[in-house]
């Protein structure tokens, strides 16, 4: 047994209340943290292949479980205690295809149109936002894993790349739930909809189509949607969601960019001009219009070509 994942699954929510502080904690606190009293224990046996791993943490259902294995699985990287089967193809694997992604019994999934909205000026509806914003960072943990086990063949980069964003996203996570249980609030308390690993589902066929669809494309209008939503929360007087989003915007920032360099290396490899290559996916696969505003110096410090920014700029 492993016995970095000696750690207690049922504690504290989200596996840190005792053991960071009440404000906002950086990455390398979370990282290091100590963990509660063990009682239930997820373990990697004598697994130390980094991929099979990351199909391990997909097939956990609870984010208190993912987040205590990717905390591990991260630090084992650290040390130098992991190996890379890049090869190992699992498209036609049970496990992949009919285990992953491990999900909590709550929130209730729905369509988009149908979840709750509420104003911030209250309690609740200030909990419903952010609990929207935590499901978004569980939905990113899975999109993280998936990204690592579904594509074989690829440049170690790809993977270790990767491995950091699972580790990341858990962190923002973390940092949301903390904020949603001083709310008095959980994840799984309101409905939430799946549309983006739905678009993770229409994508698993294609490497070049994933990235151009999840990082370039959804994760992409977060990066819009971030400073709309933190003036939002200032205005409701929620400093603390707000700080978190900066986190969360810096972090995303370097998240999109992976995901374009890695689309670049695919239509590099299929000899594919990048910018025709993404209009012919986006249509493809329906993706939403892009509309303003645009985060215009975050697009750019993902790597985003000049000819789109302006294209999207001045469509009518």
């Amino acid at each position: 047994m492993n016995s970095a994942l000696n750690y207690s699954l049922d504690s504290a929510t989200d596996g840190s209340n005792t053991i960071l502080n009440e404000g906002i904690y950086s990455f390398e606190d979370w990282l290091n943290a100590t963990e509660p009293t063990p009682k239930i224990v997820p373990s990697f046996g004598d697994e130390r292949e980094l991929r099979a791993l990351a199909l391990q943490v997909l097939k956990f259902k609870t984010p208190l479980e993912k987040q205590v294995a990717l905390r591990a699985l991260y630090r084992m990287g650290q040390a130098g205690q992991l190996r890379l089967d890049a090869q190992r193809d699992w498209t036609h694997d049970d496990d992949l295809n009919q285990h992953c992604p491990g999900i909590p019994d709550k929130p209730e999934l729905i369509r988009a149109t149908e979840t709750p909205r509420r104003s911030m000026n209250t309690t609740e509806g200030l909990a419903i936002t952010i609990h929207a914003l935590a499901h978004i960072e569980f939905n990113a943990i899975n999109l993280a894993l998936d990204a690592m086990v579904r594509f074989a063949d690829l440049s170690a980069d790809y993977y270790w790349d990767w491995w950091r964003v699972a580790a990341e996203e858990a962190y923002h996570f973390s940092l949301i739930q903390r904020r949603l249980n001083q709310l008095g609030a959980q994840y799984g308390d309101y409905p939430a909809h799946s549309g983006l690993w739905d678009m993770a589902e229409r994508t698993k066929d294609s490497f070049a189509d994933r990235m151009a669809m999840v990082p370039r494309t959804l994760e992409a209008r977060g990066l819009d949607a971030c400073p709309v939503m933190q003036e939002k929360f200032r205005q409701a007087g929620e400093t603390q969601t707000a700080q978190i989003l900066d986190i969360i915007l810096r972090d995303e920032i370097t998240h999109v960019a992976l995901g374009h360099r890695w689309f670049i290396y695919a239509c590099a490899q299929n000899q594919h001009e990048p910018i025709r290559e993404y209009r012919r996916i986006a249509e493809h696969h329906r993706a939403p219009r892009m509309r303003p505003p645009f985060n215009i110096p975050a697009r750019r410090a993902a790597g985003f070509f000049e000819e789109e920014l302006s294209a999207w700029q001045n469509q009518k």
